[in-house]
């Protein structure tokens, strides 16, 4: 294990010289954890030619020291991000920082501390380019993840009746992600019920069931750090003809972008390949969000699976296949599975039936 985290920090390490930087600061929880294994909450790694140094406050420094190697720990004696800066006073090259995690104020702080001498360089996607592209222990714990999701969800199944509020169904999903092992969900469970469906990301509310509505379960856990993600819609009760034909489109589409997704594959063409059968039956309109977004330490990581991307999957990148048809004031569907790249086929890592389930 320690030398994997040795390993990402050398990749990362050409990765940066290449693009002349002579040190990288990494200030997202996440990638911290993919280079040294530290799973504290706060923290600025450093990681240069010269070895890697992570700065954390006295509640983290006995944790870093036992879950990290090779790493150098410094207790910082002042806010963050001026310990940070004065730790790169006087650094050689330029300090790359990522723009999109570094708050105006933080970088403010860090200029500060570290003097007029250090050229700061906004580096965005150096660590989660590596993040990206899984390993085979990485794909490993994805596969299992996703299992636990879906015997979650099935589970979920066989308490929805008329009556029930949707905060008690996202509960009992997240109480049972924990029973079976995992650390906890992957975000915030959404649960919605009838017209609510229509809502992508419906927050579970205290709305109660009724017969003949849409459901939409999406759902994700945890595992070993590693989160899944997977999202179905039943009725309970019986499914009106206009569900049914709804619901038909959307498997057509997730089961086209399915198709399309592969090594060499644009995002772009994944997205089009669901929007092409939406708009088939004239639904395309009510499909209001990308197709997909990349899976991992995160729940939403790169590649991002939208409209017009270009960049293309290579083996180990694992994204969620998810479009959907939302309708104001009627209700929504949607069909989400966790799709894994290798060179020479895709892997779907999740695995309860996409039918229309009437309960």
């Amino acid at each position: 294990m320690t030398n994997r985290f040795a390993a990402r920090r050398r990749a990362l390490l050409r990765k940066i010289g290449e693009n002349r930087i002579g040190c990288l600061l990494v200030t997202r929880p996440a990638s911290w954890y993919y280079l040294t294994g530290f799973t504290g909450d706060s923290g600025a790694l450093v990681v240069s030619r010269n070895g890697t140094t992570l700065i954390t406050d006295g509640r983290f420094t006995t944790q870093a020291r036992e879950e990290t190697s090779g790493v150098r720990i410094i207790q910082q004696s002042r806010s963050l991000a001026a310990a940070a800066g004065e730790f790169l006073k006087g650094a050689r090259g330029r300090v790359g920082y990522d723009a999109a995690h570094v708050t105006v104020g933080q970088l403010a702080a860090m200029r500060k501390a570290a003097g007029a001498r250090v050229r700061w360089v906004a580096s965005q996607g150096y660590v989660e380019g590596l993040r990206g592209l899984k390993d085979a222990k990485e794909l490993a714990t994805m596969r299992l993840a996703a299992v636990l999701a879906g015997r979650v969800l099935e589970g979920a199944l066989k308490l929805l009746k008329p009556g029930v509020r949707e905060i008690e169904i996202a509960a009992e999903i997240e109480f049972q992600m924990r029973q079976l092992g995992a650390s906890g969900p992957a975000f915030e469970t959404i649960v919605a019920f009838g017209e609510r469906s229509a809502y992508p990301h419906a927050r579970a509310g205290a709305k109660r069931l009724r017969k003949n509505e849409l459901v939409v379960l999406d759902l994700g856990a945890i595992l070993a750090h590693y989160c899944s993600d997977i999202t179905r819609t039943v009725v309970v009760g019986r499914a009106s003809t206009k569900i049914r034909q709804w619901h038909k489109s959307v498997q057509e589409a997730q089961a086209a972008a399915i198709g399309a997704v592969k090594a060499g594959a644009s995002c772009g063409e994944v997205d089009a390949a669901a929007r092409k059968v939406l708009a088939g039956y004239r639904l395309d309109r009510y499909f209001v969000h990308s197709t997909g977004h990349g899976l991992g330490l995160e729940v939403h990581e790169d590649p991002r699976v939208a409209k017009g991307q270009k960049q293309v999957l290579e083996p180990g990148n694992v994204i969620t296949v998810e479009p959907g048809v939302y309708v104001p004031g009627v209700g929504g569907i949607r069909i989400e599975d966790d799709v894994a790249v290798h060179a020479t086929k895709t892997e779907v890592l999740t695995r309860i039936p996409r039918d229309l389930i009437e309960i």
